[in-house]
């Protein structure tokens, strides 16, 4: 009895190990098809990715160690062609502490007037049309005084291809929505009805994008902080994990980042039983920002310094409750 309970035992010990080295190499692989290498902004030679249509300002990334705070820069273009990324057509900044759970996610206003190092004043979503991922990098970092470690891009057709990969999401569409550009393609037309649905890539696309409401940009952004928590819900379902492997598999090809297959795996190891709520805020508040015309351009401009105690205050508020909560555990 005792010979064959040390054969159950050692076989599912056999079995776990097979399953996580399983989902570890299928990460691993996942991570080191999506991480690009860092532009060299000190050669001549012609390494740049495809989304950068002229080379960058210096950048100096910062490091992470691991263990501090990591800031990730979320990127989406509405370039219509491989070779031209076009303006971020939305910009999120995740902030997340490893060591206590706390996520932040950012919606940044596209319009937000800034100064956009080695181009002038001018839109935040056109940093990514001046120099790449990296120089968004920049203008969102001088902008809300955090360093941004790394950055996550997508086109508009990777991520129509990349909610597929996920196999959609369930979602609530608090109304009708309907935009018609005879001039673009028709899988960017917008035309959604109101009420609880499963959004596919496209109608997913639609939803993110759509902004021809009294509200423009402000409610979109709402929207995209919306959708990207239903995903992050569903990715953690248990039905989801077991599908995990092959759908990191068909993701890869529609995401590039400067992020290294370590970093990720360390980032997911000290997430791997999950986050705590995620918070999320407008970047700049409504109550920052002011609605001007430079010329002739519709801009939200904002006091930069204010800007920045408003997201330091964000990030303090929400480790004084956690450390209110634990004591009261206690």
């Amino acid at each position: 009895m005792l010979k064959k309970l040390k054969w159950i035992t050692m076989s599912i010990l056999l079995l776990c190990l097979g399953i996580v080295g399983y989902y570890t190499y299928s990460f691993a692989q996942f991570a080191m098809t999506i991480s690009k290498p860092k532009v060299d902004v000190t050669s001549n030679a012609s390494q740049e990715p495809v989304v950068q249509k002229q080379k960058p300002p210096v950048y100096e990334l910062p490091e992470w160690e691991g263990t501090e705070r990591v800031n990730i820069l979320l990127l989406g273009g509405d370039g219509r062609e491989v070779e031209d990324a076009g303006r971020s057509d939305s910009m999120l900044l995740v902030s997340i502490e490893p060591v206590t759970k706390q996520v932040h996610l950012f919606s940044i206003l596209r319009d937000t007037y800034v100064s956009i190092p080695g181009h002038g004043k001018n839109k935040i979503n056109a940093a990514l049309a001046f120099g790449g991922p990296e120089l968004s990098m920049k203008a969102v970092s001088d902008l809300v005084g955090l360093p941004v470690h790394y950055y996550y891009y997508i086109d508009l057709d990777s991520f129509i291809k990349l909610v597929d990969a996920v196999g959609g999401v369930d979602l609530e569409v608090e109304k009708d929505m309907k935009y018609l550009d005879p001039t673009d393609k028709p899988e960017y037309q917008i035309n959604l009805k109101k009420g609880m649905q499963h959004l596919d890539g496209q109608k997913a696309l639609q939803y993110v994008r759509f902004r021809k409401d009294a509200m423009s940009d402000f409610t979109r952004t709402e929207r995209q902080r919306k959708f990207l928590g239903a995903v992050a819900e569903k990715l953690q379902s248990t039905s989801t994990l077991i599908t995990l492997p092959s759908m990191l598999k068909e993701m890869a090809p529609y995401i590039q980042t400067n992020m290294s297959p370590d970093k990720m795996l360390q980032l997911a190891v000290s997430l791997h039983k999950g986050t705590g709520s995620i918070q999320t805020a407008q970047l700049p508040p409504m109550e920052l920002l002011r609605e001007e015309k430079i010329h002739g351009a519709s801009v939200l401009t904002v006091n930069t310094s204010q800007l920045q105690k408003y997201v330091t205050g964000q990030l303090q508020e929400t480790a004084t409750n956690q450390e209110v909560q634990k004591s009261e555990q206690q």
